[in-house]
């Protein structure tokens, strides 16, 4: 299925109309669905019956414990909540991701963020976007070196990570949300492009000619078959498509996604224990969790616990955000709407229609 690639600058979207409004909230809830389906299917791939076969793999895990770096200054965790899970996507370019084209920026950020709240009973979960570029105030952290840093207003949510590292990012958002994480998954480029790799390439078509030097995707008009290296920089440009921002890289993240998962399907690779050892093997390589869920037992176990779970009944939101009045290139938490989504989701309650209005979407 192929998606276009071409988006409108931010002053024309705020001019759409009706229907175009709608169709950029079906694409979002829709690429939200997408990225927490391939969440559920890393979980469930370490979970099946014969996951005791990969136990050797537990050493590539890396854990954080949550408990120790943020002590008892955390929202309280109640016993009818649900579970919530912050998922990261990181642009590390260090170690195995410092030759995978995604340029020469230091240290790394969180490229995706994700809060996936899971209710009592584990019947539908609820997948609230974090966009990158929103303004947040940043609590006082101490990052994995023992440095410590300041309280600080006014910076962008993905330099967190770059700044403070996991514990922070898991702070900031406990902060801004007043919803208590139990569970962090992060997973770097690397494990994206191993994964591409190990079920050799994704298919995807594009309508119009794509060439980006900083990605280093040149693609032509038509049907390609790409592999870890390729579809990396497919995911990552943004240059060469539309108006030049995230907007552009989104649609076309959105499309490979759908051809990831078609792929997939399409080969059955969870009936294959060769193609899932060699995917978990990458996966693990390249994921950071909570010290609770750092062994393939636990996310097994977890896995389990998410069984009563349908995909098809996922409900994915963006964070409610308006542009900055400062900084038109940047967006902030807009009220009432973000307030009362994070408030459904702390009570574990329905999330009421005006939480999912986003006066920068005209939504």
């Amino acid at each position: 299925m192929t998606h276009s690639t071409t988006t409108e600058p931010r002053r024309a979207r705020r001019a759409e109309s009706g229907g175009g409004r709608r169709r950029t909230q079906r694409g979002r809830r829709r690429w939200g669905r997408i990225v927490l389906l391939g969440l559920l299917i890393v979980l469930l791939a370490g979970g099946g019956a014969g996951y005791w076969l990969y136990s050797g793999l537990d050493g590539n895990i890396k854990g954080v414990d949550l408990n120790e770096a943020l002590g008892d200054d955390r929202p309280e965790k109640l016993p009818t909540a649900g579970q919530n899970l912050l998922v990261l996507g990181s642009d590390s370019r260090a170690g195995d991701n410092a030759d995978l084209g995604t340029g020469k920026v230091a240290g790394a950020r969180s490229d995706t963020a994700l809060v996936v709240h899971i209710p009592e009973g584990r019947q539908q979960a609820v997948a609230v976007s974090i966009p990158r570029d929103t303004l947040v105030s940043r609590p006082e952290c101490t990052a994995a070196d023992g440095t410590d840093h300041a309280a600080a207003d006014r910076v962008m949510f993905n330099s967190v990570y770059s700044l403070a590292g996991p514990a922070c990012v898991v702070k900031t958002v406990e902060k801004m949300s007043g919803v208590r994480m139990d569970h962090y998954v992060e997973i770097d480029f690397a494990g994206f492009k191993g994964l591409v790799d190990a079920i050799g390439g994704v298919t995807v078509t594009v309508d119009e000619p794509i060439k980006d030097s900083s990605s280093g995707l040149d693609l032509s008009a038509g049907t390609h078959k790409l592999d870890g290296t390729e579809s990396l920089a497919f995911v990552r440009t943004r240059h060469g498509v539309g108006d030049g921002s995230d907007l552009g890289r989104i649609g076309l993240q959105q499309q490979f996604l759908i051809a990831l998962l078609s792929e997939i399907k399409r080969q059955d690779l969870l009936g294959s224990p060769t193609k899932t050892y060699q995917i978990a093997d990458t996966l693990t390589s390249a994921l950071t969790t909570d010290s609770e869920l750092a062994s393939l037992t636990s996310l097994a176990d977890f896995a389990r616990s998410m069984n009563g779970v349908d995909p098809a009944t996922m409900e994915t939101v963006m964070l409610p955000v308006a542009y900055d009045t400062q900084d038109p290139n940047r967006v902030v938490p807009a009220d009432p709407q973000a307030a009362q989504l994070w408030e459904a989701v702390r009570s574990d309650s329905e999330i009421p229609e005006s939480a999912k209005k986003s006066p920068a979407t005209g939504g």
